[in-house]
């Protein structure tokens, strides 16, 4: 038995539940990408979602730099305070991607197992 249930991936990472006692925990999204792993709610994902748009924003100034591809520059926050991660533009583009597919695939499931079951 698999002991976890994809929901989605890309070259940078992939997303998933758990299962656990033959169900699947729905409550919360394990997402990976760079060694990392964080356990996030669906609401925290979205908050996920958000940062990185932040970041987009602030780092503006990089768009005529010809190394922003590369550099390691950008600051992108988490749901957690503690944490912040330094990831190029290339990663926060696969990042933004993994959440957002993720967020996308989680929404699709629950309308078409939910509410847009008739």
């Amino acid at each position: 038995m698999q002991e976890i249930k994809q929901i989605y991936h890309n070259n940078l990472g992939t997303s998933f539940y758990w299962r656990k006692d033959n169900g699947i925990v729905l409550d919360k999204v394990q997402l990976v990408f760079r060694e990392m792993g964080f356990y996030f709610t669906q609401q925290e994902l979205q908050l996920f979602k958000r940062c990185i748009e932040d970041s987009y924003i602030q780092n503006k100034c990089c768009e005529d730099c010809e190394l922003k591809n590369k550099c390691h520059k950008f600051l992108l926050k988490t749901p957690c305070s503690q944490i912040d991660l330094a990831v190029s533009m290339e990663e926060l583009d696969a990042v933004k991607d993994l959440v957002e597919g993720t967020l996308f695939k989680i929404n699709l499931d629950d309308y078409l197992y939910g509410e847009g079951m008739n």
